[in-house]
This record gives C-alpha cells, sequence and structure tokens, in this order.
C-alpha cells in the first residue's frame, strides 16, 4: 500500500517511514502540509498518517479540506497531543483512528492493518473468477480451494487491479502502487510482479494490453 506520511519531526518520521517500507509499504513523507497537499495532488494514497502539529500549520486543517473535497482516503491521527478534547477534534473531523506519541511501532503496523481492512471491501466480501476466490478485506487468495501465499508487492499490484476488474490499468498506475517517490523503479519490475501473480492465480486472470497496461478479470 502506498501511504503518505505528514511528519515533521526527523526522529519519529524516519522510524515510521523506515518501519512501514519494511513492512512492503511505499512511503512519501511530506514535513509540511504543503508539501503534503502537494505530494496529494501527484499521487493517490492507500492510507495517511497525520501529525497535527506541523510547521505551516494544523494537521486538523488538512483533514477537514481532505474531507470536504470528499476523499475517503483512511487516516490515522499521530500527535504528542493526549487531550480527550483533541481526539474527539481528530475524530470528528474523519479521522479514522488516533495514536498518542510515543507509540509503539508494532502497534502502528496493527493500527495501519485493521484500518485498510475496514476500507478493503471492494464492493464485497468475497471475489470469485473461475477457481479463483479473493477476500479484500482479509488479503486473501484462494486456487481451487487453496490458500496462494503473497508477498506484499504482489498483493499490492493485483489490489490495484481488483479495483478497476475489467478496466485497463497501466503500467505507471501499478509502480505508483508500489514505489514512493524519488524511489529507483525497476524498468522490469511490474512485469516481474504480473508473471509472479500469473503463476500462482492463473496466466488467464490477468490479460496484457500491449503498450497500454494489464487488465484483470477473464472477458
Amino acid at each position: 500500500m502506498r501511504i503518505l506520511l505528514v511528519e515533521d519531526d526527523k526522529a519519529i518520521g524516519s522510524a515510521v517511514r523506515d518501519h512501514a517500507t519494511a513492512d512492503n509499504h511505499a512511503v512519501d513523507w511530506a514535513t509540511s502540509l504543503s508539501a503534503a497537499y502537494d505530494h496529494a495532488a501527484a499521487a493517490t494514497y492507500g492510507l495517511v498518517l497525520l501529525d497535527l502539529h506541523l510547521p505551516d500549520g494544523n494537521g486538523i486543517t488538512y483533514l477537514k479540506d481532505m474531507r470536504a473535497r470528499s476523499d475517503v482516503t483512511p487516516v490515522i491521527v499521530l500527535t504528542a497531543r493526549d487531550q480527550i478534547s483533541d481526539r474527539i477534534e481528530g475524530l470528528n473531523a474523519g479521522a479514522d483512528d488516533y495514536l498518542v506519541k510515543p507509540f509503539d511501532l508494532g502497534e502502528l503496523s496493527a493500527r495501519i492493518h485493521a484500518v485498510a481492512r475496514r476500507y478493503a471491501n471492494h464492493g464485497g466480501p468475497s471475489l470469485t473468477f473461475g477457481p479463483l476466490t479473493i477476500r479484500p478485506a482479509e488479503r486473501l487468495v484462494e486456487l481451487d480451494g487453496q490458500v496462494v501465499e503473497l508477498t506484499a508487492r504482489e498483493w499490492s499490484v493485483l489490489d490495484s487491479l481488483l479495483r478497476r476488474p475489467g478496466l485497463l490499468v497501466s503500467k505507471a498506475q501499478l509502480e505508483e502502487a508500489i514505489y514512493e517517490f524519488g524511489a529507483e523503479i525497476e524498468s522490469n519490475a511490474v512485469e516481474v510482479y504480473i508473471s509472479r501473480l500469473r503463476k500462482k492465480i492463473g496466466a488467464d486472470q490477468i490479460a496484457t494490453v500491449r503498450g497500454v497496461g494489464y487488465r484483470f478479470g477473464r472477458r
């Protein structure tokens, strides 16, 4: 999953970024509200980790702006403010969860996964494509009743395709799902993950439209 981290504290930001990256998420780190707006204008995120006290304003303002634009991207607030009134303000502004500093990075991972599960419905609890069954909320894939083990990046590619079943998804869109800004993108990375997925879930589940992209689902 691609995550936008909005945090001005260098020690906390680097720790969260490194931990989430090790958990196979792509993380873009903004140290101000203005940088967060720039990132959000250039990419699509699966989750926002949002500090409240930023050098150019309050994270609550950013959160309210998101919800005013009907942006439903899940948001976990990370803040040193531990007053009940602050938590209520964040939740009322549209936050999905609230974590008070200092926090355990393992707990943050658990919160990220929990929020992601709540949003990963894709129209229903399970999807069936012939012998293939996918439960997005559980990140569970079964082929002929047998569990298929996917790496985090393989799942990110599959998840991006699942969001547009039957529709074309470009190579650039798939790269965006697995790489953060500034990362060195291997020229054949998407092709490699597509090839691995085909071996695991069936070669005919993902179609290639040469020069355009990929499409999930048999036609």
